[in-house]
């Protein structure tokens, strides 16, 4: 998501979110973490240095670019629609990409409603957020069973990310961590480290009342709660939606956790 100004998000971090922030890994993006660590199914942990989530890479320094590589790294997800990606372009040296466009919908909405004159509330802003998480699990379905695809065809690190690494990256990590058996409390914690880590760009703008902004560049319960309701109500719970739309049977889904679990 483009994101206004250099300081970090005014809206201060949910008390759900976990009391422990990871260390920065990358200086030059502020939202890239290990999904690692995490107790999944049967207790087994979540393996570290294999799975990455980030905001954009397109102002990595170059010690950060050789950190990035140091990690092992080989495959990079861009989540970003088409324009955003050719603002910002991430490529990295070493680094494959693989482009999983998810067009941004809410700053364009919130932009047509200030044009026609309507300035939105806070509680308007938060229903257009989970309105836009409801189209995650539905109308983006086919681009998240294309990122699980990748982590079945591909052994090595890889790092997945949108613009602020918040909301597409965020979908794309609770569902990861959904199917490894993560609790719904820890997926909430992770999905929450966002307010706590990331950084607005000034390298990307985007223009609208205060309220209604810090709204737009945080990450609130209510948001991921729409997604998940949207699959109990449409797909009938998460293992469906695994097995259905994301293309997870019971072989995938044993080949996905024996990849991403210790033990």
């Amino acid at each position: 998501m483009p994101h206004p100004s250099s300081t970090p998000s005014s809206t201060p971090p949910s008390s759900d979110a976990t009391a422990h922030t990871p260390p920065r890994l990358l200086q030059s993006a502020s939202n890239f973490r290990d999904l690692g660590g995490h107790s999944g199914l049967d207790g087994r942990r979540v393996r570290l240095r294999r799975v990455y989530r980030s905001d954009h890479l397109a102002a990595l320094t170059p010690q950060d670019r050789a950190a990035l590589q140091g990690l092992g790294v080989t495959h990079r997800i861009d989540f970003r629609g088409v324009a955003e990606s050719a603002a910002l372009p991430s490529d990295v040296d070493g680094l494959t990409p693989l482009a999983l466009s998810i067009e941004p919908t809410v700053v364009h909405r919130v932009q047509a409603l200030l044009a026609r004159g309507t300035e939105p509330t806070e509680a308007e802003a938060v229903a257009l957020m989970c309105q836009t998480y409801r189209g995650f699990a539905r109308e983006a379905a086919p681009v998240y069973a294309r990122f699980f695809r990748h982590l079945l065809d591909h052994s090595t690190p890889v790092v997945f990310h949108c613009t602020a690494g918040k909301d597409r990256t965020g979908f794309a990590a609770a569902l990861l961590l959904g199917a490894l058996g993560v609790s719904r409390d820890d997926i909430l914690q992770d999905y929450l480290l966002t307010n706590r880590l990331y950084v607005r760009s000034p390298l990307v703008e985007a223009l609208g009342p205060a309220h209604v902004m810090d709204v737009l560049w945080s990450v609130q319960p209510a948001f991921l709660d729409a997604a998940f309701a949207t699959i109990e109500q449409d797909f009938g719970g998460l293992p469906r939606y695994l097995e259905g739309p994301m293309g997870l049977g019971a072989r995938e889904l044993q080949q996905l956790r024996d990849a991403l679990l210790e033990g």
